[in-house]
């Protein structure tokens, strides 16, 4: 039997990102200091036991690096960042998200209690996470599933749940969020991604318990879809 494609909804990519959420968890509630390396791992990940168009080279490799130096992006019309900026690109990339997470880190110590600016701070870290990579596009397929794991990656490791669906790519206003990530604006995403956290927070509680649900924590298109 042929392996599904890689874009496919298919049982075997359900399979995988399961995993890749499970192994994203664990290195998120570890306070693990986020890196490049985890990008390249859950794109290994998520594309075990699919067809790569048969370009395995693409798979766990950024645009730039051998074999990939003239691999560009185009997603509604707007260029992904060139296959040879894209290296100094995610070095900008990482240092800014480290930056932010040790910041938070001092603020909110493992087990603490987010307040109302904290909650922001991380629901702004996680759409700019996720907008920026959408941005720069550094693989050639996959990213906005990665995009993804990277916004959940600052929700879990500060005690929120992990909102944002790896897959299927969740319906609009998402989509139109994404189109302003690709031109430098992540603060759509933001709103966006808020809507999903409160709705992931308040409806199992509501489901199970009759009860009043808390609205949050504690408070102190593109024509083509890459996912």
């Amino acid at each position: 039997m042929a392996a599904p494609k890689w874009d496919d909804n298919s049982a075997q990519l359900q399979k995988n990102l399961s995993r890749v959420l499970e192994h994203l968890v664990d290195d998120a509630d570890r306070r693990v200091m986020p890196h490049l390396g985890m990008a390249k791992q859950w794109h290994t990940m998520a594309m075990e036991g699919l067809d790569a168009e048969g370009e395995p080279l693409l798979i766990g490799r950024f645009r730039g690096e051998p074999g990939l130096e003239m691999v560009g992006v185009e997603i509604g019309g707007i260029k992904g960042t060139l296959p040879w900026d894209v290296a100094a690109a995610l070095e900008q990339f990482e240092s800014r998200l480290q930056n932010v997470v040790r910041r938070l880190d001092e603020l909110y110590p493992a087990g603490a209690d987010l307040d109302t600016d904290g909650l922001q701070a991380v629901i702004n870290l996680a759409a700019w996470a996720h907008s920026d990579w959408v941005r720069i596009h550094p693989f050639a397929n996959g990213n906005g599933r990665t995009a993804r794991a990277w916004a959940n990656f600052p929700l879990v490791r500060y005690g929120v749940p992990p909102a944002i669906r790896l897959r299927p790519r969740p319906d609009d206003p998402y989509g139109l969020a994404c189109a302003m990530a690709m031109r430098g604006n992540w603060k759509p995403t933001a709103a966006v991604f808020a809507s999903m956290i409160s709705e992931a927070i308040t409806a199992p509680i509501a489901r199970t318990s009759g009860r009043t649900a808390p609205k949050t924590p504690r408070a102190k298109r593109p024509t083509k879809k890459d996912d």
